[in-house]
C-alpha cells in the first residue's frame, strides 16, 4: 500500500462513498426509523408556508369582526401544531442520524483495525504507524460527521428543496418556471468548482497524516533524541510538518469559502430577480398577498436547501477522500494467508516439535536484490537444542521470522512435525512457537497481564509460576503493587534485564513445543543470566529450541551450533569440534573471550 507522502493521482470521488455500504447494511431498521422522522420533520416545514398564506388571505382580508379573529386563533394554533410535530420528528431524527454515525464508525474503526494486525511485517516497511493512526482518528471522523450528520442533512434538504419546488408550481406556474432556469445557470460553476475542494481535501488529510507519522516516530524515541540533543531540531521539523498541513488545510478551506459564496451569491441572485417580479404581479393584482407571501417562503426554503446541500457537498467530498483511504487500508492483503483446508499437527509428543528446512532461499520484499538466506537446509530432531551463531547480519533473525511465517519464502519449504508450515492455519503454527525476542515489547498493563500475554486463558497461579521460572518473581513482588504494578508505556519502570525476564515468563507460560530465544540473556547483568539460564535449562527440557546468541558463552551448551554467514550455513558442530576446526566460529570466539583460538 503507498505511502500517504507518494505523489498518486487523487481518485476519490462521491462514488467511493459505495464503499461504506457493507458497514451501513446491518442498520437498516434504524435508517428507515430515521428515514421516518426525517419525511414527518420535511413535511411540517413545508406546511409551515401554507399556513402563512391562509393566514394572510384569510385572516386579514375579507369581513371584519369575529370571524377573522376565529381565522387567526385556528391558523396559530395549527402553526403551533406544526411547531411540536417539528419539533418531535426533528429530535427524534437528531437521535437516530447520531446513534448511527457513532454506530457505524465505531465499526468501522474496529474493522480496520481488525485487518491492519493480520497484516505481515512487509505491510509495515511500507507503511508508517503513525499514517495507519490518523486514519483510524481523523478520516473515520470524517465518515462520522457523514454519516451523522451530513447525510441526514443532505436528505432533509433534498426533500425540502423537492417539496419547495413542487409548491412553487403549485403557488405560481410562471415565477417557479424563470427561477429554475435560473438555478440550472448557477449548480454547474458550483459543481465544477466543488471538483477543487475534493482535490484539496484529500491533500490536506495525507498532510495531517504525516504529522502524526512524524510525531509518533519520535514519541516512540525521546530518550535517544534526548540523548543527542535533539528535541529543538526535532520540534522544529514537526513544526515545519503542522505548518505545510496548515497551509494544505487553508487552501482547502479557501476554496471550500468561495464555493460557499458562489452558492449563496447566485442562488439568492436569481432568486431575489424573480421574488422582484412578483411583487409587480401583487401590485397588478394578479397575485394576492398571501400567495407571494407563500412563495417568498419556499423560495427561501428552497435556496437554503440549495446552500446546505452545497455545504453538504463539501463534507461528503472529504468524507470520500477519508473513505478511499481507509478502503486502501481494507483492501490489503498479506501475502501469507491462511489455507482454506489447513491440516493439523500431530499430537504433541514428550520431546518438543521436529523441524526440517529444505532448500530455503529468501529475500526481503524491500530488498529484493540482497539475499538473506541461500539453499538453507537443515534437519532439527525433536527435543534438539540449536544455537545459530554468526555476524551481524548473517541470517538468523531471518530464520526466526520465516519459521513464524511472517514471511514465506520465495523457494524452498519448511517443515514442522512433517507438516509444510504453509497447509497450517497461521494460528495453529504460532501457537506452537514461543519467542523471546532480542527487543523486549513491553504492553501498557501491569506485570500480570503482561506475562499472561503468552496464554491469555492462564491462571493468576500459573503466571506466577512462569515468573518464578524466569527469575521475575522476587523484583515482581517489590513493585508497589506486586503483580499489579502498572509497568508504565513500553515497559519504562523497569530495566532491560526485568524487561527481557518478563518476556521470558511469557514464552514459558504459553508452554510451546518449539522455543525461540533471539539473544534471549543478551540484557541480563551476570547474577541475573545465571538464575535465567538455569530456567531455561530446565524450560528446555521436553522441547525443541533454537537459540540466537552473540555471546557465545550461553551456546556452549547446545547439542549443536550453527554458523551462519551470508545467509548460508558454514560451518556445524559443538563447541569444542568448531573451535578445533579454527574457521569462522573460532574467530567469533576469539574476538569475544580476547584470545587465539587454537585446536584443540
Amino acid at each position: 500500500m503507498p505511502s500517504s507522502t507518494d505523489k498518486e493521482p487523487v481518485k476519490g470521488s462521491l462514488s467511493t462513498l459505495l464503499g461504506l455500504f457493507p458497514f451501513l447494511r446491518p442498520y437498516k431498521r434504524q435508517f428507515l426509523l430515521a428515514g421516518l422522522a426525517l419525511i414527518v420533520a420535511a413535511g411540517a416545514t413545508l406546511a409551515i408556508p401554507y399556513a402563512f398564506r391562509q393566514m394572510i388571505d384569510l385572516g386579514f382580508t375579507g369581513d371584519a369582526g369575529g370571524k377573522n379573529i376565529t381565522h387567526i386563533d385556528l391558523y396559530f394554533l395549527a402553526l403551533f401544531g406544526v411547531a411540536c410535530i417539528l419539533g418531535v420528528a426533528t429530535a427524534a431524527r437528531f437521535y437516530m442520524v447520531s446513534w448511527l454515525g457513532e454506530r457505524v464508525t465505531a465499526d468501522l474503526r474496529s474493522a480496520v483495525y481488525a485487518h491492519v494486525v493480520t497484516q505481515s511485517p512487509q505491510f509495515f516497511e511500507t507503511t508508517k504507524t503513525g499514517e495507519v493512526l490518523s486514519r483510524l482518528t481523523t478520516d473515520t471522523t470524517l465518515i462520522q460527521t457523514l454519516v451523522g450528520t451530513s447525510i441526514s442533512m443532505a436528505l432533509r434538504n433534498a426533500l425540502l428543496f423537492a417539496g419547495g419546488l413542487v409548491m412553487l408550481f403549485v403557488t405560481s406556474v410562471k415565477l417557479s418556471s424563470i427561477i429554475i432556469v435560473m438555478l440550472a445557470a448557477v449548480v454547474l460553476p458550483i459543481v465544477f468548482y466543488g471538483r477543487r475542494v475534493r482535490t484539496l481535501s484529500r491533500e490536506s488529510q495525507d498532510r495531517v497524516a504525516d504529522a502524526s507519522a512524524l510525531a509518533g516516530e519520535i514519541l516512540n524515541a525521546m530518550p535517544t533524541v534526548q540523548a543527542f540533543t535533539h528535541e529543538e531540531i526535532e520540534a522544529r521539523r514537526f513544526g515545519s510538518t503542522v505548518e505545510r498541513a496548515f497551509a494544505t488545510a487553508m487552501q482547502r478551506i479557501r476554496a471550500r469559502s468561495i464555493l460557499t459564496m458562489m452558492a449563496i451569491l447566485l442562488v439568492f441572485g436569481a432568486i431575489v430577480f424573480v421574488l422582484w417580479l412578483g411583487a409587480h404581479a401583487v401590485v397588478q393584482g394578479t397575485m394576492s398577498g398571501g400567495a407571494l407571501g407563500q412563495f417568498i417562503l419556499y423560495a427561501t426554503l428552497v435556496a437554503g436547501s440549495v446552500g446546505a446541500l452545497s455545504e453538504v457537498l463539501g463534507d461528503a467530498q472529504r468524507a470520500a477522500g477519508a473513505t478511499e483511504r481507509l478502503l486502501d487500508l481494507l483492501a490489503a492483503r498479506s501475502p501469507v494467508q491462511s489455507v482454506l483446508l489447513p491440516e493439523k499437527l500431530p499430537p504433541r509428543t514428550e520431546n518438543g516439535a521436529a523441524l526440517r528446512l529444505q532448500d530455503v532461499e529468501f529475500h526481503y520484499p524491500s530488498r529484493p536484490d540482497t539475499q538473506s538466506l541461500k539453499q538453507f537446509s537443515l534437519d532439527i530432531r525433536a527435543g534438539e537444542t540449536i544455537a545459530v551463531v554468526g555476524p551481524s547480519g548473517a541470517g538468523k533473525t531471518t530464520l526466526f521470522q520465516l519459521l513464524l511465517r511472517f514471511y514465506d519464502p520465495q523457494q524452498g519449504s519448511i517443515f514442522l512435525d512433517g507438516v509444510d508450515i504453509r497447509f497450517l492455519e497461521l494460528g495453529t503454527l504460532r501457537n506452537a512457537i514461543g519467542i523471546v525476542p532480542q527487543d523486549t515489547v513491553i504492553f501498557s498493563e501491569n506485570a500480570m497481564e503482561n506475562i499472561r500475554f503468552g496464554r491469555a486463558d492462564a491462571s493468576d497461579e500459573e503466571v506466577i509460576a512462569a515468573a518464578k521460572m524466569a527469575a521475575a518473581h522476587e523484583f515482581i513482588e517489590r513493585l508497589p503493587q506486586g503483580y499489579h504494578s502498572f509497568l508504565g508505556e513500553r515497559g519504562v519502570r523497569l530495566s532491560g534485564g526485568q524487561r527481557q525476564r518478563i518476556a521470558i515468563a511469557r514464552a514459558l507460560l504459553k508452554n510451546p513445543p518449539l522455543l525461540l530465544l533471539d539473544e534471549a540473556t543478551s540484557a541480563l547483568d551476570a547474577e541475573s543470566e545465571r538464575l535465567v539460564q538455569s530456567a531455561l535449562e530446565v524450560a528446555m527440557v521436553g522441547r525443541t529450541t533454537l537459540v540466537i546468541a552473540h555471546r557465545l558463552a550461553t551456546v556452549q551448551r547446545a547439542d549443536r551450533i550453527i554458523v551462519l554467514e551470508h545467509g548460508s550455513i558454514v560451518e556445524t558442530g559443538t563447541h569444542a569440534s568448531l573451535i578445533a576446526a579454527n574457521g569462522l566460529y573460532a574467530s567469533l570466539a576469539a574476538l569475544q573471550f580476547n584470545t587465539i583460538a587454537e585446536p584443540a
